[in-house]
């Protein structure tokens, strides 16, 4: 009987918003990898709302759980045994005659006319804790379709720790237990079967944390007064309230709330477990985006920095072109007066003076003090790889030192490949780069920008001597002009004149030389600070997508994870306000 049949008009409302609230759950683990086999017991929850009530028998091996079976639909159409017989889930229904259909080799299906199996479908699962451990798992891959687990365990050795263990699981899909103690036939005294019984029952409420209903039976027992017809055995093997339990507390109302509650606690397990698993994810990528967030600021501030020592290296070849240009100006006030007239007319004299105690070490000064600002333009970029490096190699020890087990595999491998790419970046830019060819591509770089606004040809002659001949083109012709009329009559009031324009010449050809060698070292710094901030965040891009795609794909799925678990809770609600 599918349960659309014996639906109020309240359940049919409780069953749409339910698998409404379904869907919404199932866009919101499209979002995470879910595994394979939480997908499919989701799956097969949902398809459950339209099958027949699932009542599946479940314990450990050797508890009776096929003998239970047997008992109950007063036939023996299952095999008993000390050992795991029990090897594949056998499905029992309703049919006319006894029929079986082996599905595969862990699933069986048998047809039988008990009046039992009229209303409920009945599963008998392999037991747990057996050698063969492949049938604990069949059992465990059964368990999410069920709308209700009857835990067999035995009179003679009841609620073990490994039963517990299972029983955990059973709560953790959220599903309603009743448990049976069977072979109560082994105590010797009512009074025992009562302790068994007491005891069983505190420790299942316990663990599952709701009240448990415990049936204390003898399945052999059972049988055999039904197969002998003895009403007086049968009642004192305890069976019948476990049959009432079934066949009348178990009624439509009752199996329609817990087939409704089915694919709930389904639902809410895999929502909090990848709830979980979206946690520890975001949790890893909120130390991953504090990682990029404190590169970040560390570039800001390597910026700054760079800028500031820049100007202050800029003021160290400023201050040697002042200084060329303060000697120039006493040469000139020292040389153009009418007592040196005589070494005026010597131009070679004139010349060889002004290059001596003038320019004097200039070319060398200029020189070295532009190679240390492209040293340290060249370490500086260096030394911000090593920093990236060292961010880098932290991020990748916790993440081996960090417990990934909840991590999607997807997520761990995607990220540990762009970590390690971002990584071999870093590391070819560092291993990749030669100061030597570096310098000297500044170098050359500067010294085309300073030669082509003077309108210069780069020869041979390094920076320094070509600065030292644009701030000093015009000495010679100034003093050869001077020569030429230091002899005149009007000499004495011309050398002044001179002397005042040779200064300013002066003046204006350093001012040109030093705009000229300073705008070309800063548009060169800023060319080269620009390209150093874009390859480093062009190699650390790659993670940084990631991590932000990462981080708004995983913060979309726990913001609508938690919104099927509160819809969920509101229609359990409802289910239970029935």
């Amino acid at each position: 009987m599918s349960l659309a049949r014996i639906l109020t008009k309240d359940e049919e409302r409780i069953l749409a918003d339910e698998r409404q609230a379904l869907s919404g759950l199932r866009v919101a683990l499209e979002r995470v990898e879910v595994e394979s086999d939480d997908g499919a017991s989701f799956d097969a929850s949902i398809r459950q709302l339209d099958e027949m009530f699932l009542l599946v028998v479940s314990g450990e091996f050797n508890a009776g759980k096929s003998a239970f079976v047997n008992a109950l639909v007063g036939e023996n159409v299952l095999e008993e045994g000390v050992t795991p017989t029990t090897s594949r889930v056998t499905l029992l229904k309703h049919g006319d005659t006894l029929e079986r259909e082996t599905q595969s080799s862990a699933f069986e299906i048998v047809k039988a006319p008990f009046e039992v199996l009229e209303n409920i479908h009945l599963v008998d699962t392999p037991g747990t804790n057996a050698i063969l451990r492949e049938h604990e798992e069949i059992t465990r891959e059964f368990l999410p379709r069920s709308d209700m687990v009857l835990f067999v365990t035995s009179a003679d050795r009841p609620f073990t720790e490994s039963e517990r263990a299972f029983l955990e699981g059973i709560r953790d899909w959220g599903k309603k237990v009743a448990v049976v103690v069977n072979k109560i036939d082994i105590l010797d005294k009512p009074e025992d079967v009562d302790e068994v019984t007491r005891f069983v029952h505190e420790n299942a409420a316990n663990l599952l944390g709701t009240e448990v209903q415990v049936f204390p039976v003898s399945a052999k027992r059972a049988a055999a007064a039904k197969a002998n017809d003895d009403a007086s055995a049968l009642e004192s093997s305890r069976f019948p309230a476990l049959e009432e339990f079934i066949v009348q507390k178990l009624d439509d109302r009752e199996r329609v709330r817990l087939k409704l509650r089915n694919p709930l606690g389904v639902g809410n397990a895999l929502a909090e477990k990848y709830a979980g698993v979206v946690a520890a994810e975001l949790a890893l990528l909120g130390d991953d985006l504090a990682m990029l967030n404190d590169i970040e600021s560390q570039l800001e501030i390597y910026e700054r920095d760079q800028h500031r020592d820049f100007a202050y290296r800029l003021s160290d070849i400023d201050n040697a072109l002042l200084d060329f240009e303060s000697r120039g100006a006493a040469f000139f006030e020292e040389t153009l007066r009418l007592a040196r007239v005589f070494d005026l007319v010597n131009k070679s004299k004139i010349k060889s003076d002004f290059e001596k105690k003038v320019v004097g070490e200039l070319p060398q000064t200029v020189e070295k003090r532009v190679e240390a600002v492209i040293d340290w333009m060249v370490e500086s970029e260096l030394e911000q790889w090593h920093s990236i490096m060292s961010h880098l190699d932290e991020r990748r020890k916790a993440h081996e030192e960090r417990m990934v087990g909840k991590l999607a595999p997807t997520f761990v491998q995607d990220r540990k490949r762009l970590l390690e790419t971002v990584g071999a970046a870093a590391r070819n830019a560092i291993d990749g780069y030669d100061r030597e060819s570096e310098s000297t591509r500044l170098a050359e770089s500067v010294q085309t920008a300073v030669a082509s606004t003077a309108l210069l040809e780069v020869g041979a002659v390094g920076l320094g001597a070509l600065v030292a001949a644009i701030a000093t083109s015009t000495a010679a012709d100034v003093t050869g002009i001077l020569a030429a009329s230091a002899l005149s009559v009007i000499g004495l009031l011309v050398l002044p004149a001179k002397r005042r324009g040779a200064k300013r010449e002066l003046n204006k050809k350093v001012s040109e030389v030093r705009e000229r060698l300073m705008s070309s070292l800063r548009q060169q710094f800023e060319t080269e600070m620009q390209g150093s901030l874009v390859r480093i965040r062009e190699a650390l891009s790659p993670y940084t997508r990631f991590v932000r795609a990462e981080r708004d794909r995983l913060e979309t799925a726990r913001d609508e994870l938690q919104r099927a678990r509160d819809e969920l809770a509101r229609i359990e609600a409802s289910i239970a306000a029935l």
